[in-house]
């Protein structure tokens, strides 16, 4: 590991994706890397059908690896729900801030074969004083009819990024490139805007 890295991000991806090229995650990973940042985006197992204790495992596996300088997660989808599960049990591994995309609601985790991932064992209010967070969420997502802002935004007392009609905020939204997110992760000041916002 290389003494002069001031930082370490975890990317964690959600249901059914195998890191495709193209993804932002994908992209993201590549450009951080670029910057010479230190990056783990893992492929979690059994991404069809997952199961919670085995990505539990993967995620903490991989913070375990990370150097003493900062340490920031960014998640999408259903890996949102893997992290909050993972920072309710949260012990020795410090984090130092969180963003979280397009969490799924709990309808949508009720589905069949989703149902280790329910809400019912995490207290969202618990977390509200714990790691930084940040919030991007849409107002037309159809993996949370709930709308992300409510359920996740108001318990956990975190700043919330409401980008209008952007969907799951996936690549089939045309989430590839994604500036906004890179510009978070370099600076936690800044505010996560829709794909196409430059600044």
């Amino acid at each position: 590991m290389a003494a002069g890295w001031q930082r370490g991000f975890l990317i964690v991806h959600g249901l059914e994706n195998r890191r495709p090229v193209g993804h932002w995650e994908r992209w993201l990973a590549h450009e951080l890397r670029a910057r010479g940042e230190q990056v783990w985006y893992p492929q979690l197992p059994e991404p069809d059908r997952p199961a919670l204790a085995a990505w539990l495992d993967v995620i903490h596996a991989e913070l375990s690896m990370m150097g003493d300088g900062e340490r920031v997660v960014v998640c999408h989808s259903l890996g949102c729900i893997a992290w909050l599960h993972y920072a309710s049990g949260l012990a020795a591994q410090r984090i130092d801030r969180v963003l979280l995309v397009a969490p799924p609601g709990p309808a949508a985790l009720d589905q069949t074969g989703l149902a280790d991932f329910s809400l019912a064992a995490v207290d969202l209010e618990a977390l509200r004083a714990g790691v930084p967070t940040r919030l991007v969420a849409t107002d037309n997502d159809e993996w949370c009819e709930e709308q992300a802002a409510e359920v996740y935004g108001g318990p956990l007392g975190c700043d919330v990024d409401l980008l209008p009609g952007e969907g799951h905020l996936a690549l089939a939204d045309g989430y590839g490139s994604w500036p906004g997110v890179l510009a978070w992760c370099l600076d936690p000041a800044a505010r996560v805007g829709p794909r196409d916002a430059v600044g």
